[in-house]
C-alpha cells in the first residue's frame, strides 16, 4: 500500500488564521468606533456646558442686579419714611401760622385765643395735622372768593402758602425718587396735608374772577 502524498492534502491552518485575523480586525474597528462615539458624546457635553455657562452667568448677574436694586429701593423707602416724619412737621406748623393769620381773634378772625392755644398744644404733642384739618374744613365752608383770600388775601398768607407748597413739593419729589409705582405719592396727596397742598395750588392757578394773589412780603 502506498503512502499518501502529503503535498496533495490541502492545509486548513492558514484559513483559520485569516478568519481569526478578520474577526480581531472587526472587533478592533468596533471598539474604536465605540470609543470614538463616546469621545464625541463627551465633547458634545463639554461644548453644551460651555455654551450654557455664559447664559447661566448672565442670568445670575441679572438676579444679583435685581436684588441690589431692590435693596437700594427699600433703603431709599426707609430713608423716606424717616425723612417724611421730619418734613411733614414743617407744613403742619406753616398751616398753623396761616390759620392764625387768617382766623385768629387778634387779626379779626373768629377763633378765640384759648382755642388757638389748644390747637398749638396739639401740634406740640405730635398732632401735626391739627391745623391742616381745620384748613380743609374751613376751605370747603367758605365761598370761592373768601376761600381764595384765605390763602392769598394778604402778603403774610401768601408767604405761608408758598412755604407750605414748596416744602410739600420737595417731599413729593423725594417720594417719586424712591417709589416708581407712585403709591407713596398718591398716599401723600390723598392725606389731609396733601389736600391742603392741592387746594392751595388750585387756588393760585385758577383764581376767582377779579381776584389776584397778593405778593408775599
Amino acid at each position: 500500500m502506498s503512502e499518501p502524498d502529503v503535498a496533495a492534502v490541502p492545509s486548513r491552518a492558514p484559513d483559520h488564521r485569516v478568519a481569526l485575523g478578520a474577526t480581531l480586525t472587526l472587533l478592533w474597528l468596533g471598539l474604536g468606533l465605540f470609543l470614538q462615539q463616546s469621545e464625541i458624546a463627551r465633547n458634545s457635553d463639554v461644548l453644551r456646558l460651555q455654551s450654557e455657562a455664559p447664559r447661566k452667568s448672565a442670568e445670575q448677574a441679572e438676579i444679583q442686579a435685581r436684588a441690589i436694586q431692590a435693596n437700594e429701593l427699600h433703603a431709599r423707602q426707609d430713608t423716606f419714611v424717616d425723612l417724611s416724619r421730619l418734613v411733614t412737621r414743617q407744613p403742619g406748623v406753616t398751616a398753623g401760622l396761616l390759620y392764625l393769620s387768617s382766623q385768629g381773634a387778634g387779626v379779626g378772625g373768629t377763633v378765640p385765643a384759648e382755642q388757638m392755644r389748644e390747637m398749638w398744644n396739639q401740634v406740640g404733642s405730635g398732632d401735626d395735622q391739627a391745623f391742616t384739618r381745620a384748613l380743609v374744613t374751613l376751605r370747603f365752608t367758605l365761598p370761592e372768593r373768601e376761600a381764595f383770600d384765605l390763602y392769598y388775601g394778604t402778603s403774610i398768607r401768601t408767604r405761608h402758602c408758598e412755604t407750605y407748597v414748596g416744602a410739600f413739593e420737595r417731599l413729593l419729589r423725594v417720594a417719586e425718587s424712591c417709589d416708581p409705582d407712585g403709591m407713596i405719592r398718591d398716599a401723600l396727596l390723598s392725606d389731609v396735608p396733601g389736600r391742603v397742598y392741592l387746594s392751595m395750588s388750585a387756588a393760585r392757578a385758577n383764581p376767582p374772577a377779579g381776584a389776584q394773589v397778593v405778593p408775599s412780603a
